[in-house]
């Protein structure tokens, strides 16, 4: 029973982890897909006639719905409203029909007016200070400006893709959308701006938007493959009339990505469960080998042949195989509805060749332990020989050829070669559409952990055999005056308690490094959304915009909110490089933020901000700019900023103290930092660019929604729930806290049993010293020395072993692991509390196992030698 639950045990977590990954993959393809408003946008090309185009688009296979999207660029908008006027710079018309809406519902969304008609996008109405009910003028290369009345204001939330250059690779798409976007019926547009297309074609373009059928594979990486493929084709078939701006293909390109991670995942968190539940499955049937033997050697006697016991111990592994491997499918389908509410896992074929190969395995366990054992036995048992069963203390093979060490050796060559500046785990082989995972990283935290764990197995193994007088005087507590007996027993035992404690710590370095690695990456997945949002709801103004003294005190009035932090946003040059300037408060940012210590260089974030707050006139600067003006810490550097009242720019000088990597709102590449009130007194201007607004992390979107509505069109609004579903990976889209709950369950199992089973089985293992003992007069406190000292040096080594094993390990994962993680941690998430469970149980475990020994010596001597 005992070796089928082993079985079990593996398929399971094989089964669990292995279906979720076809899950998991399915459900990354199906985020992906929703995320897109527009699949294809294929423009035709200059010249082309666009109705033959929209023609073809709509009649290719898998397409379901177009819409002709026509655009022209134009130099300036203005308004007059209140009796002033604002200008702006060059913006974009689109011409939508007026179905658009219904066929592509997540490119537009309502902020207030009308549906139909002359709508403005939210930063134009903003740069305009124009609302519905007011007139804008649209200035028209080769004719006269156009006067408007404005209908409605909408949001572009997929803007980026919306205004991109189809064809243009990636490096040569603009950096941003145009800040100035009018949208107007069809009719509309071509009444305006047909006589603009003929008079100067190259500012017009037409667009053919796309849904498509999403009868796509499951697998992100076959989606894209298919996606892409079919762009490609439409390509051909146009005949250079048209390209493809493949938006569907960018999103599952990215998920693909994040496909291969999540293998990675299953590789580094599943497979070393794996590997121990058949270790342990091992120790089951090595325990019985004895009883086998007996078995073997009685039904020789009685005539039987070498391969009738073959076919015997076939017979027997089939079906401990067959039986573990139906639990442990029984069990995947349970966990199934207790992590992920639904039985099964879904993943269309995926999840059922998972589920087939964890079977497998299974029943190959169970042949290799005791199909082998038997076929090895029947060669040579005897009667005589199945009496025997000598304690060996020889040290195998691998320990005379210091194996541990190699691989020691070995993990730690390849961890320092794999997480060199620019290594990366998953790859873009050039020259090829594909991504590939780098597999050899995986050898390093590999070898280290299974190195550990074979380095446990020779210490124990040489406190044992050559520190008696220390093993001696730590067994004094429990035994007392016969430490020196029980230290020599042990000694005798060294072989076995040496491969119980290796097993023992390297279940618990396996608990230990995926809890570490899951509660760091939930912590790394929040500081993502955080430094990308800002806050819980930010509140983005738009340029231009002036900021009411009360704005602050508004937003703090709005029930839920706990605080709020202002910042300024201004635009500086340095040199001719114009960059984002942050006006920050340094006394309350790092605490409002939760700035990480990982964002900068030069000291911790509070160290950094403490002499901006010293020294108003510091400056903190992204790397980029350190690297492209050559600058030193000290060195004086001189911006130029517009003045608030005058609007002209004017030198204001700073001094560079450290270096920022990342800051929250802030964009990837070049940046600046500095003090708030310094910036306001040298620009003349204390006007705010975001308001982060903290909500203690309550009812994040009903706040937000809030708040949209009493800012109204001047104002951005986005909120931390939704940014980790627009900036997260798809890896945090799926249920990995479901997948947490599988992998931690099967440690604490694996843990339990390591401990408790493997000590009860070495202890009962020896049934036959202990009846021997309880012959000659011992007394169960007597016997109970031994048996305690024991469990006590099998849990105590593992344990401790473990404990600094899963700290290894747990580095080297993250650190192998790290793009995963965005942006790198700057410490470990330690979960103090399932690791403190993960020893409560093995103690547990232990006290158990030596409990149930002792209990079984009771009984009398006669009836113990009968059993044995």
């Amino acid at each position: 029973m005992l070796t089928i639950a082993g079985v079990a045990l593996a398929v399971a977590l094989l089964g669990s982890v292995g279906a979720f990954l076809a899950r998991s993959k399915a459900t990354m393809t199906g985020r992906a897909i929703s995320a897109v408003a527009v699949d294809w946008q294929v423009e035709a090309a200059a010249g082309a006639d666009s109705t033959k185009v929209a023609t073809e688009v709509a009649g290719f296979p898998g397409v379901q719905r177009t819409e002709v999207v026509a655009l022209t660029s134009v130099p300036a908008l203005s308004a007059t409203v209140g009796g002033t006027t604002q200008t702006t710079g060059a913006g974009v018309v689109l011409g939508l029909p007026d179905t658009y809406r219904r066929t592509f519902p997540g490119e537009l969304r309502q902020l207030t007016g009308s549906q139909h008609g002359v709508l403005l996008a939210q930063q134009t109405a903003a740069n305009l200070h124009a609302g519905v009910g007011d007139t804008i003028t649209i200035d028209r290369p080769t004719s006269t400006p156009l006067q408007l009345t404005v209908d409605g204001v909408v949001d572009l939330p997929q803007a980026d893709s919306l205004f991109q250059t189809v064809g243009a690779p990636v490096g040569a798409q603009p950096q941003a959308p145009p800040d100035n976007v009018v949208l107007l019926p069809t009719t509309q547009w071509h009444t305006a701006f047909d006589p603009v297309a003929a008079a100067q074609p190259d500012l017009v373009r037409t667009q053919i938007h796309t849904r498509l059928a999403h009868t796509l594979p499951p697998d992100p990486a076959a989606a894209f493959d298919q996606v892409s493929g079919a762009a490609r084709n439409l390509e051909v078939k146009l005949a250079g009339t048209g390209l493809v701006g493949n938006n569907l293909g960018a999103t599952l390109d990215a998920a693909r990505g994040d496909a291969l991670y999540s293998q990675v995942l299953f590789l580094f968190l599943g497979l070393p469960g794996v590997v121990l539940a058949a270790f342990l499955t091992a120790t089951v049937a090595d325990a019985s080998a004895d009883r086998r033997r007996r078995d073997q050697a009685l039904l020789r006697a009685r005539g039987a042949t070498t391969r009738t016991l073959v076919r015997l111990g076939l017979v027997e592994a089939a079906t401990v195989g067959t039986i573990g491997a139906a639990s442990g499918l029984t069990a995947a389908m349970v966990i199934g509805r207790v992590a992920f509410g639904a039985f099964g896992f879904g993943g269309g074929l995926a999840g059922w060749i998972w589920m087939a190969a964890a079977a497998l395995v299974g029943i190959g366990i169970a042949g290799v332990t005791i199909g082998g054992r038997s076929w090895r036995d029947a060669r040579s048992i005897t009667v005589a020989a199945s009496r025997l069963s000598p304690s060996r203390t020889n040290p195998p093979w691998w320990y005379r050829a210091y194996i541990d060490l190699i691989l020691l050796g070995s993990g730690a060559l390849v961890f320092w070669l794999t997480s060199r500046a620019g290594y990366k785990l998953v790859l873009a082989v050039e020259g090829l559409p594909k991504l590939s995972v780098s597999y050899w990283a995986f050898a390093g935290p590999a070898l280290i952990w299974i190195g550990l764990a074979l380095l446990t197995w020779r210490l124990t193994h040489l406190l044992l055999q050559r520190g008696r007088p220390l093993v001696a005087a730590a067994a004094r507590p429990l035994a007392g005056g016969l430490a020196d007996t029980v230290a020599a027993s042990l000694g005798r035992q060294r072989r076995v308690l040496a491969r119980g404690a290796a097993l023992v710590a390297a279940t618990v370095a396996f608990a230990a490094s995926t809890a570490v690695f899951n509660s760091t990456y939930r912590q790394q997945a929040e500081v993502d959304a955080l430094l990308s949002n800002g806050a819980d709801v930010t509140i983005t103004q738009s340029p231009g915009v002036n900021i009411h003294p009360d704005a602050l005190a508004a937003i703090s009035r709005v029930p839920g909110v706990r605080s709020v932090e202002a910042i300024q946003h201004r635009f500086a040059y340095v040199g001719a490089d114009l960059q984002d300037l942050y006006g920050v408060n340094p006394a309350t940012i790092v605490a409002a933020t939760k700035l990480q210590d990982a964002y900068f260089t030069g000291g911790t974030a509070a160290e950094l901000m403490a002499k901006i707050a010293s020294r108003p006139d510091s400056i903190l600067v992204s790397e980029e700019t350190v690297k492209d003006f050559q600058l030193h810490p000290g060195d004086h550097v001189t911006l130029r900023l517009q003045n608030g009242q005058t609007k002209q720019y004017t030198n204001v000088k700073f001094s560079y103290v450290g270096i920022a990597r990342e800051f929250p709102t802030a964009p990837r590449d070049s940046f600046l930092i500095a003090n708030a009130d310094y910036i306001a007194r040298q620009t003349g201007s204390d006007a705010v660019g975001a308001f982060l607004v903290n909500t203690g992390g309550s009812n994040i979107t009903g706040i937000a929604d809030t708040l949209r509505r009493s800012s109204g069109t001047n104002a951005q609004v986005t909120d931390i729930v939704s940014s980790r579903k627009v900036i997260g990976s798809s890896l945090t889209a799926v249920d990995l806290a479901g997948l947490t709950k599988v992998e931690l369950g099967f440690a604490l199992a694996l843990a339990g049993a390591s401990t408790g089973l493997v000590l009860w089985l070495g202890l009962a293992e020896r049934r036959r010293t202990w009846a021997i003992t309880t012959a000659l007069g011992a007394t169960p406190a007597q016997l109970g020395a031994f048996v305690w000292v024991e469990g006590a040096l099998v849990a105590g080594c593992g344990l401790v072993a473990g404990a600094l094993s899963g700290w290894a390990v747990s580095v080297t994962l993250v650190k192998v692991l790290s793009g995963v993680f965005d942006p790198a941690p700057s410490q470990l998430a330690v979960p103090w509390i399932y690791l403190g469970t993960v020893g409560a149980i093995a103690i547990a475990a232990s006290a158990t196992a030596a409990t149930l020994v002792i209990r079984s010596s009771r009984r009398p001597a006669p009836e113990l030698l009968r059993a044995i």
